[in-house]
C-alpha cells in the first residue's frame, strides 16, 4: 500500500489542507478522521471541485465537501473480496478499518490488480492416464484436453503466472511429448517451465522426488486436471503463517439424502432425520509442501500424496487444512468435462 498516512486529515482540516493531503498521498483521495482515528469521510478532487462551485472557500472545512457515505471495508477482507467490492462499486480506493472502526490502511485498485511476484516453485502433476474419460484420452493426456478453446493445462499455467508464479515444473509421462511440444520452455506464457520425466508413473506425489535441489522455499503442488480460481498466493501466505510442514487445500462436499435417515439402538428407534444433507471436506488436489516434505519421497518410487501426508503426521509433523470457496472443478469424469465446457467462459473470461 502507498503511504496512506500522508493522505489523512483531521475533522477540523480546511479544504486547502485536504488538497495538500491528496497531493502528498498520491492516492487521489484524502481520508478525514475524527479525534479517535475513526473514518468519518473521504475527499476526492471531484468533491473539492463541486464544493468550490457551490461557493465553499479553500479556508472552509473539508467536512463540508467530503463524502460521508464512502465505501469502506474490514481489514480482514481477503484480496479477492476487496477486489470484488471495488469492481462492484466502481471505486479506486478502499479504506480498511479495524474492529473499532479505526483506519488502518487504504487499498488502491491499481496496486491490488498487480499480482506480487513469488519465487516459489509450482509443480503441476500431468503424467496420469485419465482412463475414466475413455476415448477422449486415448490419444492425448487429460491435461491437454481442450476446455474453452485451449488445453486445460494451459488454463492452469496462465492462472498461476497471472498470480505471480513463473517458476513452473510439469511432471510428464503419458504422451509427454505432446505437452512438451505445446509449451516448450514456457516463454510464450511468460513462464519458465521445466519438465520432470517419470519413466514409470509415480502417483500423485512421486514427482516431488524428481525436483532439483531444494531452494528452501515451499512448493505449490497441483493436479493437472483441475479448473479453479483459487488464490495461490493466499494459500501460500496461509501456509507460511502456520508451523505446518504441508498444507492441503480442501473443498466442502455435500450429499443430499432423499430419504428419512433412521438412527437406532438395540433395535429401537432413536431418531429420524428427514432428507438430511451431509457434508465433508475432501481433498482439492492442491497442496503446499515445505522443503522437508521431500524427505518422505524416494526418488523414482511411486507414492501418492495422501501417503506422504500421513507419514508427516505419523512422524509428529503437522499438515494444515485450507478450505477453498473459490470455483473448483476436478475433471475426472465425463460429466465433469461437460460441466467444464458449460461453465468455462463464465468463470474464466
Amino acid at each position: 500500500m502507498k503511504s496512506w498516512r500522508k493522505a489523512v486529515v483531521g475533522a477540523q482540516a480546511t479544504v486547502g489542507e485536504a488538497i495538500a493531503a491528496i497531493e502528498r498521498g498520491s492516492m487521489q483521495v484524502a481520508m478525514v478522521l475524527d479525534a479517535s482515528g475513526r473514518l468519518v469521510g473521504i475527499v476526492t478532487d471531484g468533491d473539492i471541485r463541486r464544493g468550490l462551485l457551490r461557493g465553499i472557500q479553500l479556508t472552509g472545512l473539508a467536512v463540508d465537501v467530503m463524502n460521508r457515505s464512502a465505501v469502506s471495508a474490514p481489514a480482514t477482507l481477503s484480496r479477492e473480496e476487496r477486489l470484488h467490492l471495488m469492481r462492484q462499486r466502481s471505486i479506486k480506493q478502499l479504506p480498511l478499518l479495524d474492529a473499532d472502526g479505526q483506519l488502518i490502511g487504504v487499498e488502491t485498485f491499481d496496486e491490488l490488480i498487480q499480482a506480487p511476484q513469488y519465487p516459489n516453485p509450482v509443480l503441476i502433476m500431468a503424467g496420469g492416464l485419465g482412463e475414466r474419460l475413455g476415448a477422449l484420452t486415448r490419444e492425448r493426456p487429460k491435461p491437454m484436453l481442450n476446455v474453452g478453446g485451449r488445453p486445460l493445462l494451459e488454463t492452469i499455467i496462465r492462472n498461476v503466472v497471472q498470480q505471480g508464479f513463473r517458476n513452473i515444473f510439469i511432471s510428464v509421462n503419458y504422451r509427454a511429448e505432446m505437452i512438451v511440444d505445446h509449451f516448450g520452455d514456457g516463454a510464450a506464457l511468460n513462464a519458465k517451465i521445466e519438465y520432470l520425466r517419470e519413466e514409470e508413473r509415480l502417483g500423485t506425489a512421486g514427482a516431488l522426488g524428481l525436483l532439483p535441489q531444494s531452494t528452501g522455499l515451499p512448493t505449490i503442488v497441483t493436479n493437472g486436471d483441475i479448473l479453479t480460481t483459487i488464490n495461490y498466493g493466499g494459500l501460500l501466505d496461509f501456509h507460511n503463517g502456520t508451523s505446518a510442514e504441508a498444507t492441503m487445500a480442501v473443498r466442502e462436499h455435500k450429499v443430499h439424502v432423499p430419504y428419512g435417515v433412521v438412527t437406532a439402538n438395540d433395535g429401537y428407534l432413536q431418531a429420524i432425520r428427514e432428507k438430511p444433507t451431509e457434508s465433508w471436506y475432501v481433498s482439492a488436489g492442491i497442496y503446499v509442501v515445505g522443503p522437508t516434505v521431500t524427505e518422505h519421497v524416494e526418488r523414482g518410487v511411486r507414492i501418492d500424496m495422501p501417503t506422504v501426508l500421513e507419514r508427516i503426521v505419523a512422524n509428529k509433523g503437522r499438515v494444515a487444512i485450507y478450505p477453498i470457496r473459490e470455483y473448483w472443478l476436478d475433471i475426472g469424469r465425463m460429466e465433469d468435462f461437460e460441466q467444464a465446457h458449460a461453465e468455462f467462459h463464465e468463470v474464466f473470461p
